[in-house]
C-alpha cells in the first residue's frame, strides 16, 4: 500500500517493490521492505486504530499487500497481552507480563509470518510454494496455502511433533519426511526448487514472513499504550520475530507514535541448540550446530540467515542470548500452565526459566516492566511433555 522499494539488511542493495524477490542477489543475505512512513503518517494514527478488527491487519497501512482481495487471513494476531500476576507474586515481580502466540490460527506466531507470505505470493502471481520447518511454520503454510487454493509443499524432519505432521497432511499440503535437521530440509527445498517451480518460503529467505511477524511490535505497543516494555524474552529458532519487532520499533519511532527508548531484547535458546548463545558471546557470526537437540523443536535451529540482524540488535539493545536445559524449558512451560492457566509450548517454557537465570545475575530488576513470549499452544506438543 506504501512500500517504496526493498533493501539488503547487509549491503543495503535497492530491489523494485511489486516483483518477485529471495535473498539478495549481491551477497546472498535477506531483504527488507520500507514504507513511505510519512505518507502513511497522514493516514494512520494510533487513534484511528479504535474499532477496527481485532487482528493484525488493522495495521494494513504498513504492510506490504496493496489490493486487500489478495489477503489471506484466518483471523490472525492481535494475540492476548496477559498480566501474569501469579507468576509474577511468585518471584516478586508486578509488572510480569506473557503475550501468548499459542491463540493464532494454527497455535503458533508463525501464522503471522504465513499470511503475509501467502498474501504476498498471490498479489504476485505465485502458485507453489515450499518450506522447510521444524514444525509449526510446515503447519501455519498449509493452512493458508489450502485457504488460497496454492499448492504446499512442506519438508519436515522425521521426528517433528505429529501435530505439526498430521496438521500440514491434513491442509492437503505435500510432506516429505526428511531424516535430519531443518538445515537438511532446507537443503532439499534449495536442491528442488528451480525444477519443480517452487517459490521457497523459508525464514527470512522472501521479505514478507518478517513483515507478518512485525505485528507483534506495534501489537505489543498499543497494548501498554504506546509505552514499550523494559525487557522482551524470546524464544530464538531463525529469529524473524525479534529481528520483525525491532523493524516495527523503528517504524513506530518514525511515525512519531513512540519515542527512542527501546526494550532489552533476550534471545532465548536451548542448550542443544544454541548458536546465537555461541554468536552474541564470540561475536562470530555464520555459526552451525552439530548434532543439535532439544524437544522444543522450534528451537531446533542450527544455523540462522539472519544471525547478524539478531547480534546488532542484542547489542544495540542491551540485551543478550543465553540458553536453557530442555528440563528447565519443560519445567518453565508445565508451571506457567498451573499457574497461569496457559498450556505453554516448550519455547515458551524457556522464557520463564530465563528469566530466573536472568533474575539470579540482576540482568533483570524486579521493578522492570517484563514480557515473556509463548510462541505456540503446549497441544501442539503432547510427545514433549508425555
Amino acid at each position: 500500500m506504501y512500500v517504496t522499494h526493498l533493501s539488503c539488511f547487509q549491503c543495503g542493495a535497492e530491489y523494485e517493490k511489486q516483483k518477485i524477490h529471495g535473498l539478495c542477489k549481491a551477497c546472498g543475505k535477506p531483504l527488507k521492505v520500507h514504507h513511505d512512513l510519512k505518507k502513511v503518517g497522514l493516514s494512520l494514527s494510533p487513534s484511528k486504530l479504535a474499532g477496527r478488527e481485532a487482528n493484525l491487519w488493522r495495521y494494513k497501512e504498513v504492510l506490504p499487500v496493496e489490493k486487500e482481495e489478495n489477503i489471506v487471513s484466518l483471523g490472525e494476531g492481535f494475540t492476548p497481552l496477559f498480566h501474569a500476576n501469579n507468576l509474577g507474586k511468585s518471584r516478586n515481580l508486578a509488572k510480569l507480563y506473557i503475550k501468548d502466540e499459542g491463540l493464532n490460527p494454527t497455535a503458533s506466531f508463525k501464522a503471522r509470518g504465513m499470511t503475509m507470505a501467502v498474501s504476498m505470493a498471490k498479489e504476485l502471481g505465485l502458485k507453489k510454494l515450499a518450506v522447510p520447518t521444524a514444525g509449526n511454520a510446515g503447519g501455519a503454510l498449509a493452512a493458508y496455502a489450502a485457504k488460497a487454493g496454492m499448492e504446499a509443499h512442506i519438508f519436515m524432519p522425521k521426528d517433528v511433533p505429529l501435530a505439526n505432521r498430521l496438521e500440514a497432511e491434513s491442509c492437503g499440503a505435500y510432506v516429505t519426511l526428511i531424516d535430519g535437521l531443518i538445515t537438511d530440509c532446507a537443503r532439499q527445498v534449495m536442491e528442488r526448487k528451480d525444477q519443480e517451480g517452487w517459490f521457497d518460503v523459508s525464514t527470512l529467505k522472501e521479505p514478507y514472513r518478517i513483515e507478518g511477524k512485525k505485528t507483534m511490535g506495534y501489537e505489543l505497543a498499543e497494548q501498554f499504550n504506546w509505552q514499550l516494555p523494559d525487557v522482551i524474552i524470546y524464544p530464538t529458532g531463525g529469529g524473524t520475530g525479534l529481528v520483525g519487532m525491532w523493524k516495527a520499533f523503528d517504524e513506530m519511532q518514525e511515525l512519531g507514535w513512540i519515542g527512542d527508548k527501546r526494550p532489552k531484547m533476550i534471545s532465548v535458546q536451548a542448550t542443544g541448540c544454541a548458536p546465537m548463545v555461541e554468536i552474541f558471546n564470540t561475536s562470530t557470526t555464520g555459526i552451525e550446530i552439530k548434532n543439535a537437540h532439544t524437544v522444543a523443536s522450534g528451537l531446533r535451529v542450527p544455523k540462522a540467515i539472519g544471525d547478524f540482524i539478531m547480534l546488532e540488535i542484542l547489542h544495540s539493545s542491551q540485551g543478550c542470548a543465553l540458553a536453557v536445559s530442555d528440563t528447565e524449558l519443560i519445567a518453565g512451560a508445565k508451571e506457567i500452565s498451573r499457574l497461569e492457566g496457559i498450556f505453554a509450548a516448550p519455547e515458551g517454557g524457556a522464557t520463564l526459566a530465563a528469566l530466573d537465570k536472568l533474575l539470579e545475575t540482576n540482568f533483570i530488576k524486579p521493578e522492570e516492566t517484563i514480557v515473556l513470549f509463548n510462541t505456540g499452544s503446549g497441544i501442539k506438543y503432547l510427545e514433549a511433555f508425555q
